[in-house]
């Protein structure tokens, strides 16, 4: 931090750095169909306790009764062990379902085993179709509402086998219709909820990273901007080589400021579309004024990059042909459908016949990265300029379309 002393002169105390602010982000956790799967294997319970006694109810139309009972406990330490597998771990769960699937279709088949044909053939097989339904929850949950269908096909295929009903309209039968609905709602739900999970991850981010911009802007502030704006007085007061340092002080501060103030800018996500706002402010400085609505202006990514360079080489044109000390002001407005880029400057103006003498030159900078860009765009771009009066541009292009069509 610089501190004037008593005797006048300049002192530089060492600055205690900040303690950084706590992050913004929240600790996400990581497996976004944990909770899914921690409500699939309490249902998964839930169908255990309706097997067993669904088992007391039909044993006694069982050929086999200790082979069924067999058969039961088998269902009971399944589906204790996978419920802890897939409740639990990540990595081992295609695994996990995988296996879920050949248990589920081995006891259906068991059915056979342990009971007649005039039985089996007139009621659910063996595991009950309420616990087979454990099997088409857990492949929805892995693989999504595709796997889910898949599942439920598999799971009434076999067991229309079993009970010899193949050669009957299977959607006749509740196991089918039961099956496939679990299926493609639970898939669904999966999709739905890892793509909430993305929301929220990305908002995380924005979160903190909008809070470490607010924690380094308040130390820019606090810093840098004051010996910026010290060092452009104290030059500005000396004069002579002084006055150069000032001038390069004044615009850093200038571009520091602009940087600092766009706390309402729309951040850059890596997504579509992007907020031209940002890509205009980051082309301003001590010369260069950008004025732009306080609502984002969200372009597809191309359109707003375009743009931002036809502004890039207007402001260039005002660095190298406006005259020393001329200013420049950028103006974006949206109109819904349309938006309009001015660039204005208070230069010298463009001399009458400059242009055409700068094509037959070679030099296409005003009618290729200006006029060529606007076009390519679907809009238009209008010179407005005479010697002694400045020169101005207004870019208007659509919203959507063109683009080299």
């Amino acid at each position: 931090m610089v501190r004037r002393r008593a005797d006048g002169r300049l002192s530089r105390r060492a600055a205690v750095p900040a303690e950084p602010s706590p992050p913004a982000r929240r600790q996400v956790g990581a497996d976004p169909d944990a909770p899914l799967w921690r409500a699939a294997q309490v249902f998964r319970l839930v169908t255990v306790v309706y097997a067993v006694s669904s088992q007391f109810s039909t044993v006694a139309h069982y050929t086999s009764p200790r082979l069924s009972w067999f058969f039961v406990a088998l269902l009971a330490v399944w589906s204790g062990v996978s419920a802890v597998l897939l409740a639990q771990g990540v990595g081992q769960r295609a695994v996990v379902v995988g296996i879920d699937q050949v248990v589920a279709v081995a006891l259906m088949g068991a059915t056979r085993l342990v009971a007649g044909h005039d039985w089996y053939s007139a009621h659910q097989t063996l595991p009950t179709t309420l616990w087979v339904a454990n099997a088409v929850l857990s492949a929805a949950i892995l693989g999504g509402p595709a796997a889910g269908v898949a599942s439920a096909l598999a799971m009434a295929t076999v067991s229309a086998v079993v009970r010899d009903q193949v050669n009957l309209d299977l959607w006749r039968d509740a196991t089918a219709p039961v099956l496939v609905a679990v299926g493609v709602a639970m898939g669904f739900a999966t999709t739905t909820a890892r793509r909430a999970h993305r929301q929220l991850e990305q908002a995380v981010r924005v979160a903190a990273a909008t809070e470490e911009r607010d924690r380094l802007a308040r130390e820019v502030h606090d810093g840098v901007l004051q010996v910026l704006a010290l060092v452009r007085r104290r030059g500005t007061a000396l004069g002579g080589e002084a006055a150069e340092l000032a001038r390069l002080a004044g615009e850093q501060e200038a571009a520091l400021r602009m940087l600092v103030s766009e706390q309402g800018t729309q951040l850059d996500r890596g997504e579509e579309l992007v907020d031209l706002r940002a890509l205009l402010r980051a082309q301003a400085g001590a010369g260069v004024t950008v004025s732009a609505p306080a609502d984002p202006v969200l372009l597809d990514r191309v359109r707003a990059a375009e743009l931002a360079a036809i502004a890039a080489t207007a402001l260039t044109n005002t660095t190298l042909h406006a005259g020393a000390g001329a200013k420049a002001y950028v103006l974006v407005e949206d109109l819904g459908d349309e938006v309009i880029l001015s660039i204005r400057d208070d230069g010298v103006g463009i001399a009458d016949g400059r242009l055409a003498q700068a094509r037959a030159e070679g030099r296409m900078g005003v009618s290729k990265s200006i006029v060529g860009r606007a076009q390519w765009l679907g809009g238009a771009a209008v010179l407005d300029s005479s010697p002694g009066q400045g020169t101005e541009w207004e870019i208007r292009v659509p919203r959507r379309g063109a683009r080299g069509a």
